[in-house]
């Protein structure tokens, strides 16, 4: 007798897990170093935030009943050079992530078969949710990689450190599935 809800509230989980690890990034960056490049053809921690905010305002405002790709959003904005103050960093990344937990809070799985669009194109509301979760988990891993980038040793893991993995299996296996014979 489960839930109808399985598979939406795992997606959830997961999309919870990227904005924490985003979030984490965030929070151990400098303003200057949130809004710092790379290189002219990269992505500042910040461009990557307006970027995710735009991506899942559009995408989850009507979900079920409209074109993810709004005519509203002004994907090109994103991408421009900017410098905001943490407080604002935060508000923009919440601003986009309010209609992801709308929708996903709103649909049983039963949904997950439903049409939806995306720039025209038709796919299943399970096959828009993946594309996402890929898209969003792509883009804070970019974030992440930054902010190890910039810190160096003084960069705070956002999971399992190098050496740590030590603490979950003491001593190597035996055996693998790995291992040929």
């Amino acid at each position: 007798m489960g839930s109808d809800r399985n598979i939406i509230v795992s997606i959830e989980g997961e999309y919870r897990r990227f904005k924490t690890l985003g979030e984490k990034t965030i929070s151990q960056l400098s303003l200057d170093q949130l809004a710092l490049r790379p290189t002219p053809e990269s992505l500042s921690v910040a461009m990557l935030t307006w970027h995710i905010s735009g991506n899942l305002t559009s995408r989850f405002t009507d979900f079920l009943t409209s074109d993810g790709e709004k005519p509203w959003r002004g994907r090109d904005t994103e991408f421009e050079a900017r410098q905001p103050s943490r407080e604002e960093l935060l508000e923009k990344w919440e601003v986009g992530w309010k209609p992801l937990s709308d929708t996903l809070d709103s649909l049983s799985d039963e949904d997950l078969g439903r049409p939806v669009l995306i720039r025209g194109y038709s796919l299943s509301a399970i096959s828009a949710l993946q594309r996402s979760l890929g898209h969003v988990s792509y883009h804070v891993g970019q974030m992440a990689y930054l902010g190890k980038m910039f810190l160096g040793k003084n960069w705070e893991y956002l999971s399992t450190p190098p050496g740590g993995s030590l603490q979950f299996h003491p001593s190597p296996p035996t055996s693998s599935l790995w291992v040929r014979p």
